[in-house]
């Protein structure tokens, strides 16, 4: 199948879904398909606003639509609502070409943490785009009955997957662990004000917080937490030692739709404390970690965890399954149903 992706989310970018879409990539030139991606770097961009890492691409329709046709896709996916998703959608609907989006970020709660802007009209603009859309993928069930809270009822499962050969719990400890005092609490990510790191910061807890990752909020959480150590930008077998070594992985969003972080730091043995929300609440079952409103508690109980359990459960996320669910999406088979609205987050008791 020769697949087309635009995406306004790309590379230098580190984020879940450039993680995301350059695994499932692989995956599928892996399988035999012929893949093309239309992104930022194709065109003359600017910076977004409070996110400079994301570059808002000049292209219209045309311009997009000139390289979707020398493409010559089969299928068109379009993983955000960028200016390269939004000429692309105009492209397709104009051709009546059917296309499948992702929703990967709880973008009205996302644009709420940065600007004033209400929520309930961000999701306007969020049913206008993906309405046309054959499929909408998602990554947890708590996204499926959200959107069809909003009437967005086709959307189809597209979880996330894990480097096994990479995330694994018999990486040795990050060297900088051998002088920190325990337990070792861990967040991987960007650090931005959207991730809600200073409610995990803020947790009076013995032992060292420790927080791997980059972004515009650095300094400030910096200066606000000295004991705080921050390990900057990580990557490869580093990345998977600082999990690997840690005794808990702490999750503060409240708005990410999945955490690939996550899944990460399961494979590697290392228990999660988080709220119970979307995304975290989905994946966080049985002995595997802990959720709870207060974040201190979710973090004692999470240290309790066997790590067995945690590896077990990042066992189960494959980037090959993740790949099949994608293909299975592409495909104009009927939407899934949607998940019954009064169902509760996995793993979270009622």
């Amino acid at each position: 199948m020769r697949v087309l992706i635009v995406t306004d989310a790309w590379e230098p970018q580190v984020n879940g879904v450039v993680r995301t879409l350059q695994a499932t990539i692989g995956e599928l030139k892996a399988a035999g398909h012929e893949v093309g991606v239309i992104s930022p770097d194709l065109f003359r961009s600017i910076p977004c606003p409070s996110y400079p890492e994301i570059r808002l691409a000049f292209a219209g329709r045309r311009a997009v639509g000139r390289r979707i046709r020398a493409f010559a896709p089969q299928a068109i996916h379009i993983s955000t609502e960028g200016p390269l998703g939004m000429a692309a959608r105009r492209w397709c609907i104009r051709n009546k070409f059917p296309f499948t989006t992702a929703y990967h970020t709880r973008f009205p709660e996302y644009v709420a943490a940065r600007f004033p802007v209400s929520p309930a009209f961000v999701w306007r603009f969020i049913r206008w785009f993906h309405r046309p859309a054959r499929h909408i993928m998602v990554a947890t069930r708590s996204l499926a009955r959200e959107l069809a809270d909003q009437d967005l009822t086709q959307t189809m499962m597209w979880e996330r997957g894990v480097d096994h050969d990479l995330f694994r719990p018999d990486r040795a400890p990050h060297p900088a662990y051998a002088s920190l005092a325990r337990p070792i609490q861990l967040y991987v990510g960007r650090v931005a004000v959207e991730k809600n790191i200073g409610a995990f910061l803020d947790c009076e807890r013995p032992g060292t917080k420790v927080v791997v990752g980059d972004g515009p909020a650095l300094a400030e959480l910096q200066a606000r937490h000295p004991a705080t150590v921050f390990l900057g930008k990580l990557g490869g077998e580093t990345l998977a030692a600082a999990y690997a070594g840690a005794d808990v992985f702490v999750f503060p969003s409240r708005t990410d739709t999945f955490g690939l972080v996550v899944i990460e730091a399961l494979s590697c043995g290392t228990p999660v404390a988080a709220y119970p929300v979307p995304g975290p609440g989905d994946i966080v079952t049985g002995g595997a970690g802990a959720l709870d409103e207060d974040l201190g508690r979710a973090i004692d109980a999470a240290l309790a965890c066997d790590r067995a359990d945690a590896a077990a459960l990042g066992a189960r996320y494959s980037w090959s399954s993740c790949t099949a669910q994608f293909v299975k999406a592409l495909t104009f088979v009927p939407a899934e149903p949607a998940p019954d609205a009064k169902a509760g987050i996995a793993g979270v008791a009622a």
